[in-house]
């Protein structure tokens, strides 16, 4: 957590609220096409346009068809049109998400003071390649690089977003590696639960970029084939982008003002491993510390979730590792426990990970569905709880997001349904 939990001036700890939910993914923009795409388990994968992979041995990723023109906000023309990818992803996410809270027609403007808080990973990369190119280029094309250089430091999309809804408060970025989205999701929950907040917006982004892409594939981490988390015979993950925002407020004032309840985060944990730069400790036991934390803050077990969102990346060492970690987490339970990957459909999206996960589950416990995760064959021997393969209603009240990353960053965060 970034700082201890505590309760200001004593009070009781608050019931946080989540009444705004914006999505951009590979499965479309807005919260809709989403809602489909995880209740159905689509693919959402194609060939990268976004830049010449002809020297990666991977080709395919999960990429956003974003619209030619950004929604109406305090942002000027100007301002709108200089924002790179990543920003236009984020600002669609938050605007989104602030629209559904109905927060627009409450808040007075001196009452516009709610801290932001984003997780990313590579922030504006794009960016960054731009200006690279452009000075390598023969002869040196001048043209834009202070822009690119100004839009390339690391607060930029969350200032652009703070900008275009009229916020004041303190900003937050939050950059560890895959569990960004969910610590800066856990960060905002615990803002508002402490009192120290009434209401917080949270989320993740990043952008597919070339620098990222070949990266990961230099490792050999990306999979030729598909992406098949917690297959015995997997090979690797597949990057996606995108962005999820979420409005989180006190449930008494969300309530008091007739605000639709989308559900509630009830509960957050993290652990750090301290094994090694990429690989996860093999045993899972910093992942299942993660977990074991959430739920004891949560103050639910095994026996009370009914489906957990998993890391699932798809590569051979991290889904051993947090296949064991569940099981060894769910203990009895595990034989009955559902678990899948939303990254089958959609891909890793890095930052955005986490944020994009925890929406999931949202949506899927309003709903009362199961994601599955399309394809695969027989499920790592490791796995002794059931893999979701096909569309399935669900009745359940609490739901567990997990998002582990590079440097041993694990956070798990516990979701209920709303009332």
């Amino acid at each position: 957590m970034l700082y201890q939990p505590g309760h200001a001036m004593g009070r009781r700890p608050a019931r946080v609220a989540v009444t705004g939910i914006g999505m951009v993914s590979p499965l479309g923009i807005g919260k809709a096409p989403h809602e489909e795409g995880f209740r159905t388990g689509r693919s959402a994968f194609r060939r990268v346009t976004l830049f010449d992979t002809g020297r990666q041995r991977v080709h395919l990723a999960g990429e956003v068809d974003l619209p030619a023109a950004l929604p109406a906000t305090r942002l000027s023309p100007r301002e709108a049109h200089r924002m790179d990818r990543s920003g236009r992803m984020v600002l669609l996410a938050a605007h989104e998400a602030w629209m559904q809270a109905g927060w627009e027609g409450v808040l007075r403007e001196d009452e516009r003071r709610v801290p932001l808080v984003l997780g990313t990973t590579s922030g504006g990369m794009e960016l960054g390649q731009s200006y690279f190119r452009a000075a390598l280029g023969q002869p040196p094309d001048r043209r834009g690089q202070v822009t690119r250089m100004m839009h390339y430091q690391p607060q930029r999309q969350a200032l652009d977003v703070a900008s275009a809804l009229g916020l004041s408060g303190p900003i937050t970025l939050v950059a560890n590696a895959c569990a960004s989205g969910a610590n800066a999701v856990g960060h905002a929950f615990q803002l508002v639960r402490s009192g120290r907040a009434r209401r917080v917006i949270a989320g993740g982004y990043d952008a597919l970029c070339h620098l990222v892409f070949a990266g990961f594939d230099s490792l050999q981490a990306l999979s030729p084939t598909r992406c098949r988390p917690f297959d015995a015979s997997r090979d690797g993950l597949m990057l996606g982008e995108g962005a999820s925002v979420l409005c989180l407020e006190d449930l008494d004032d969300a309530r008091a003002r007739g605000a639709q309840v989308l559900g509630e985060i009830a509960g957050y944990g993290v652990a750090t491993d301290v094994h090694h730069l990429t690989q996860p400790e093999p045993t899972g036991v910093a992942a299942w510390a993660a977990m074991e934390a959430a739920c004891i803050d949560a103050g639910v077990g095994p026996a009370d979730v009914g489906y957990v969102n998993a890391h699932g990346t798809g590569t051979p060492a991290n889904d051993g590792a947090e296949a064991r970690a569940i099981m060894r987490w769910a203990g009895s339970r595990a034989g009955s426990l559902p678990v899948s990957s939303t990254k089958a459909g959609i891909g890793h999206l890095l930052g955005a990970a986490g944020a994009v996960e925890v929406a999931a589950c949202l949506m899927a416990l309003a709903g009362q569905w199961l994601p599955p995760q399309q394809g695969g064959g027989d499920p790592d021997p490791a796995c002794g709880f059931p893999l979701v393969r096909e569309p399935a209603a669900h009745a359940f009240e609490w739901a567990l997001s997990n998002s582990f990353g590079f440097g041993g960053a694990n956070a798990s965060v516990v979701i209920r349904r709303g009332s």
